[in-house]
C-alpha cells in the first residue's frame, strides 16, 4: 500500500491559509438573535420620526456589528430597524427575501414616510437581489459599506480551502467572481445609491488576491456599481469599516443630503429623477 503524503511545505501554508482566514473572517457570533429559518428586528425608535434606516450586517456576523452605526442614527433623528438574519444558513435568494422584507416590514409599523438602507458587505448584495424582483416605493436612499458587487477573488481562491464553507455557509459559493457569481448577474441600480469603501487591510494574505487598492475582503473596484450616484474611499478596513467614526458619519450625512461633506468623494450619473439634491 502506498501512501501519498502532501508536502509539508503545502500542507503549512494551507494550515496557515486557514488560520488566517479564521482569524480574520467576518466573525460568527453564537450571539445572534435570528435562527437558521427566521430573522430578528431590533427597532430602535427616534421621537417623532417619519425616517425609518434598515441595517443589515454582512457574512457571518451579527446585528451587533451595526449597533454603533444604529445609536448614531438615532441620535441624528432616525428610526433603525436593525436587522438579525442567519446569514451562515442559506443562500443569497432566501436570504435576501427573509432579511429585507423584515427590516421593511418593521420600518412600516412604525408608519415612516420615508425608507432609507444601509448595508455591510454582503447587506448590499441582498438589498439589489430583492430589488431585482421588488419595488420599494418609500425608499428614499441606500448607503452601502463595502459590497461585494463585482463579486470577491478571495472566494475564487480560498472556497477549496477546508473549513471555507463551514465558516461562511451555503452563500459564500455565490459571491465569488465566476459563472455563479449574484452580484455579477444582478445588473444596474435604479435607486439613489452611495458606496463606501475602504482601502486598509488588516489580512496581507487575503489581499495578494485583491486588486490593490483592497480592504483585506473586497478590492474597491469590485464595490463600484452601475447606476450608483456617489462614491467615497475611506482608509478602513472590511470588519471595522461599519464602526468607523468617518464612515458612520459620511453615511448619515448621504441620508440627509444626497451627498458626502467629505472632500474626496466621487459623483458620478445616476438617474436624475432619484437626485432630489441636485
Amino acid at each position: 500500500i502506498s501512501i501519498s503524503l502532501i508536502p509539508m511545505p503545502a500542507l503549512m501554508i494551507r494550515y496557515a491559509a486557514v488560520c488566517v482566514l479564521a482569524m480574520t473572517a467576518s466573525v460568527y457570533s453564537a450571539a445572534s438573535l435570528a435562527s437558521s429559518d427566521n430573522v430578528f428586528v431590533e427597532t430602535l425608535e427616534s421621537a417623532d420620526s417619519t425616517r425609518c434606516v434598515v441595517l443589515l450586517h454582512g457574512l457571518a456576523r451579527t446585528s451587533s456589528s451595526m449597533q454603533t452605526l444604529a445609536e448614531a442614527l438615532v441620535k441624528n433623528e432616525y428610526r433603525v430597524a436593525n436587522v438579525d438574519y442567519p446569514s451562515r444558513h442559506h443562500r443569497v435568494e432566501k436570504l435576501s427575501d427573509m432579511a429585507v422584507r423584515a427590516g421593511l416590514e418593521a420600518c412600516r409599523q412604525t408608519s415612516s414616510e420615508q425608507i432609507f438602507v444601509v448595508t455591510h458587505s454582503l447587506g448590499g448584495i441582498l438589498v439589489r437581489d430583492y430589488l431585482s424582483r421588488e419595488d420599494i416605493p418609500e425608499l428614499r436612499r441606500i448607503v452601502m459599506l463595502a459590497p461585494p458587487n463585482h463579486g470577491s477573488e478571495v472566494v475564487d481562491n480560498l472556497k477549496g480551502l477546508p473549513g471555507f464553507h463551514w465558516l461562511n455557509g451555503p452563500a459564500i459559493d455565490q459571491l465569488g467572481t465566476d459563472e455563479n457569481s449574484v452580484p455579477l448577474q444582478l445588473g444596474k441600480i435604479f435607486k439613489d445609491t452611495a458606496i463606501i469603501a475602504g482601502t486598509r487591510s488588516i489580512n496581507l494574505y487575503l489581499s495578494t488576491f485583491l486588486e490593490n487598492p483592497d480592504d483585506g475582503k473586497v478590492s474597491v473596484a469590485s464595490t463600484r456599481l452601475a447606476g450608483m450616484c456617489a462614491m467615497l474611499t475611506l482608509p478602513v478596513s472590511h470588519p471595522f469599516i461599519m464602526k468607523d467614526d468617518i464612515a458612520i458619519e459620511q453615511t448619515i450625512t448621504y441620508l440627509d443630503q444626497g451627498r458626502f461633506t467629505h472632500e474626496g468623494a466621487e459623483y458620478l450619473a445616476c438617474p436624475a429623477y432619484q437626485r432630489e439634491s441636485d
